[in-house]
């Protein structure tokens, strides 16, 4: 009883057709966002609702009353679990309808009903209705009453599952309501008769979600308050394309489907293993095939690896796929084998893959490489930690070991369990669990301390929702007469705001540029009869809604009074705009300049600028030499000189993509309207909301002083705009007179002038050095002369002020030279600088014979010295940090030798 489809379905034409039914039926398909999106709870996109949270939550007026999309989603709570189950892995695409107080429970019951069991000839899924199981909360009358109207089935088809199971809710206060599945019976092989339970047997394919409660408190799934209705009721739906996929492509999971198993091929044959012989084997299959696919992804939505956030969870999915290749037998590298297979077959359906290939592959390529040198360097971890362990008696790793060889070096679990195996040890799983999970409660913590902070933008809301957007005039003028809407203090509604007081004001119109896109916000004031208000920051909390951050200069702003909120005069800084404007402005150049001297792979991932002063963050791995940022500059400077035209104009955000404007990675932007800057026309186009010169040639100049990494595969130019930029390059200009002047030079002769010197220097210490070791060694001839017979052993003990490790070595193996071969010698020195005492032990063939050696010197001095050490029977060395008892170190050798 398993779904029989009338015939194969691509992946990418399950996603048309649900798209195309949908748009038949008046939505607006949205494109999916980026993986990305700016959302405080949120490391990347989990759920197909997500873009769409501004409006559910009432934040936000939605554009259109319905729509459909397919969204690009993550999940990574347990990457360890990848593959071991046959229905989860991280990447997946989520197929959404969204009403937003249009269609409620029959209308999403309908188009669900009918695009699932209408003929595949006809644009359908074609599912046998025979085998379709839908479930609802149990108790929700209204639903299974729907179901059975629109469906003609029976009672005992519909299916009551509790609240854990089929109610909906964001795990905080805000909107939820009961669910509604989609389950298909795929037979007994799977499960027993209706087992609900089995998720394999009754698999669910799509959720439809009945967002009609307003949640005063949540506990969790299953224990919350609902304080009520919401005003509109809202629908939002998940269609697990994968999960379709693999019921109309005849699958039995989704690893086999045609955008995910031919990796799985490609592994086969690299490794020479077969999918199907042995369960563990399948599992890292699944794991290489799951986790190539979802670091391309990220990588193509901007993330590069990294050790903390998102690029943490992309360097552990990219060296897992990497490490589970190496454990089906290949050890070459990897990547770049596999990653353009799931290029190309996602690349139908994300042709921004393809596009964007050279950098997603530089990226990928360099941190197996990095993986590969890693796993190196962990294996030489590991063997120190094995061989402590043995030296200790025990036969067990600590799991503090094995975590520190995970979180610190990267070396996989199930690497260190097979070495210490091979080792003939075991490790401390449970130990290593425990502390695995107590890393994963402190990031779920931070998660849940960070929920809430959607309850911050209610008084926002009702702000807007009292009286409209803001009139944003930034564009248009430094000045506005405006009218105070609201003052808040500490995110509350206040009556006024006293002399020295910091608050916030809402005003009906404003020019005040708010911080976004890179640029921070104006400076400038809020003047009204009687006082004046310093603007400190200015945000956009909720969108439409402009809020002002204010210390009370003089007077004091009351709100009692309709007339007290009238009369304000916002003016901005102009001097603060103009270089804000230039800053911004100079960061374009500086990516189109940067894309021109490095080529088109050479993408922005991050900015910040303001009056002055800007930096810009791109994806690159290797640090640039000095000439690439001459380039860079030279470039620029030359697009200033050039007066190029700066302008700006709106379009659809399809429209700005065929333009060939950049997008910054992880911005959300509006579908249907988008800001594209333009500087010298195709020279430069990048999606862009900030304010700009109105020439090229206003930024005045751009002197780039510095460039550096922020993390693997990361880099950042910083450089000064306008005036900024003069003050340093006049400060360099008198360095440069200080210079000439004190070395009575010309500027152009300055460089080798002080090379000159510098040579000069080096010689002089060089000189210094033969100096002091031509003394050091010829006291060795010294020392060698005085040995002393200690029971037929020629002993050198010798104690040296003033000489550090390499020092003391050198001498003591000068002096063991010095002594005559056919009798045993032994030389010991130990010398003290800066309070670290170095000891050094050397021994020629004769005294080893006789049984000495030099790790037994050392160990003697060690006790003393408040140091350890050791070596080898012909030279060990050690180190300690108390010089007050060296003599006594040096007579317990005497000691040592007398008893041998």
């Amino acid at each position: 009883m398993t779904a029989t489809p009338d015939r194969y379905l691509s992946s990418a034409e399950i996603r048309n057709r649900f798209l195309a039914h949908f748009e038949a039926r008046g939505h607006t398909v949205v494109p999916s966002a980026s993986l990305l999106l700016d959302d405080p709870n949120l490391l990347f996109v989990n759920a197909g609702m997500v873009p769409f949270k501004p409006y559910f939550l009432g934040q936000e007026t939605p554009p259109y009353p319905r729509a459909a999309s397919v969204q690009k989603c993550i999940r990574t709570p347990d990457i360890e679990e990848v593959g071991k189950t046959t229905r989860h892995g991280t990447f997946f695409e989520m197929c959404g309808n969204f009403s937003f107080g249009d269609y409620f429970k029959e209308g999403a019951i309908e188009l669900a009903w009918e695009l699932v069991t209408r003929p595949q000839a006809d644009g359908g899924f074609g599912l046998d209705e025979s085998i379709l199981y839908p479930s609802v909360l149990d108790g929700d009358d209204e639903a299974i009453a729907l179901w059975k109207k629109v469906t003609g089935l029976s009672d005992d088809r519909i299916v009551r599952l509790p609240p854990k199971e089929n109610y909906w809710s964001m795990g905080v206060p805000g909107p939820g309501g009961p669910c509604s599945e989609i389950l298909i019976d795929r037979g007994p092989e799977f499960g027993a008769d209706r087992d609900w339970d089995a998720g394999d047997r009754y698999l669910e394919f799509w959720n439809l979600v009945f967002m009609q409660d307003e949640l005063s408190a949540v506990r969790s799934k299953s224990d919350f308050d609902i304080a009520g209705q919401l005003p509109k009721k809202n629908i939002d739906t998940g269609m697990g394309l994968e999960r379709v996929a693999y019921l109309l492509q005849g699958k039995s999971n989704m690893y086999e489907i045609d955008v995910v198993f031919p990796v799985i091929e490609k592994t086969m044959a690299l490794t020479g293993k077969a999918y199907g012989a042995a369960y563990d084997d399948d599992v890292r299959f699944r794991v290489v095939a799951d986790h190539v696919r979802s670091s391309m992804m990220l990588i193509g939505d901007g993330v590069t690896p990294g050790n903390e956030g998102r690029g943490y969870v992309l360097r552990r999915l990219l060296r897992r796929a990497v490490r589970n290749v190496r454990l089906l037998g290949y050890d070459d590298p990897a990547l770049p084998e596999l990653l353009p297979v799931s290029r190309d077959r996602m690349g139908e359906s994300y042709p921004e893959l393809h596009a964007d290939w050279d950098r997603i592959a530089q990226v990928a390529f360099a941190e197996e490489e990095a993986f590969r040198k890693t796993l190196q360097a962990g294996t030489q971890i590991f063997d120190l930690a094995a061989g402590e362990v043995k030296r200790s008696g025990a036969a067990t790793i600590p799991g503090q070991k094995a975590f520190a060889l995970h979180d610190t070096y990267g070396f996989p679990i199930d690497l260190t369990l097979e070495m210490a195996a091979e080792a003939g040890l075991q490790v401390d799983e449970e130990g290593f669990r425990q502390l695995m999970a107590e890393q994963r409660e402190r990031a779920k913590a931070d998660a849940r301390a960070k929920k809430g902070q959607h309850a911050d933008t209610g008084v926002y809301r009702g702000i807007l929702d009292e009286h409209g957007p803001t009139e944003w005039l930034a564009y248009e003028t430094l000045e506005t007469e405006s009218r105070a809407l609201a003052v808040l203090q500490t995110g509350a509604p206040v009556r006024s705001l006293a002399e020295g007081e910091v608050g916030e004001v809402v005003l009906d119109r404003t020019p005040f540029y708010a911080e976004s896109g890179g640029q921070v916000a104006d400076a400038g004031v809020i003047e009204f009869d009687g006082g004046r208000l310093e603007v400190l920051d200015v945000q956009r909390p909720v969108r439409g809604l402009v809020v002002h951050q204010v210390r009370v200069v003089e007077g004091e702003l009351a709100v009692s009074t309709a007339a007290a909120t009238r009369g304000l005069h916002a003016k901005v800084d102009p001097e603060w705009r103009t270089g804000a404007r230039q800053a911004h402005s100079g960061t374009h150049i500086v990516h189109a300049a940067l894309r021109e001297v490095l080529g088109p792979t050479a993408l922005q991932s991050g900015s910040y600028n303001r009056p002055g002063y800007l930096r810009l963050d791109f994806g690159w791995l290797n640090s640039l030499s000095p000439e690439q940022v001459h380039q860079i500059e030279e470039v620029s400077n030359h697009a200033l000189r050039a007066d190029l035209p700066v302008g700006w104009q709106y379009m659809t955000l399809g429209e700005a993509r065929d333009w060939g404007a950049l997008a910054l990675f992880g911005e959300t932007y509006d579908d249907q309207k988008v800001r594209v800057v333009e500087i010298g026309g195709p020279w430069s186009r990048e999606l862009c909301g900030g304010t700009h010169v109105d020439h090229s040639s206003q930024v005045g100049t751009i002197v780039v002083t510095g460039e550096s990494s922020v993390g693997s595969g990361n880099r950042r130019i910083e450089a000064l705009t306008g005036v900024e930029g003069f003050a340093y390059l006049a400060r360099e200009r008198d360095v440069v007179s200080q210079l000439t002047s004190m070395l009575k030079t010309q500027p152009d002769d300055l460089v080798g002038r002080v090379g000159d010197l510098v040579e000069r220097l080096r010689q002089a210490e060089k000189e210094m050095e033969r100096i002091r070791m031509a003394q050091l060694l010829a006291a060795g001839g010294d020392l060698a002369a005085r040995a002393v017979d200690v029971n037929g052993v020629k002993l050198v003990t010798h104690r040296v002020d003033g000489a550090a490790a390499a020092d003391v070595r050198t001498l003591a193996l000068d002096v063991r030279g010095r002594l005559p071969g056919d009798a045993p010698g032994v030389v010991v020195v130990i010398g003290a600088v800066d309070g670290k005492v170095s000891v050094v032990a050397a021994l020629n063939d004769a005294a080893q014979a006789r049984g000495l050696s030099a790790n037994d010197m050392v160990r003697t001095v060690a006790p003393y010295v408040d140091g350890r050490g050791g070596g080898k029977a012909d030279v060990a060395q050690g180190g300690g940090t108390d010089s007050s008892r060296i003599d006594e170190a040096l007579a317990a050798v005497s000691a040592a030798v007398a008893q041998a």
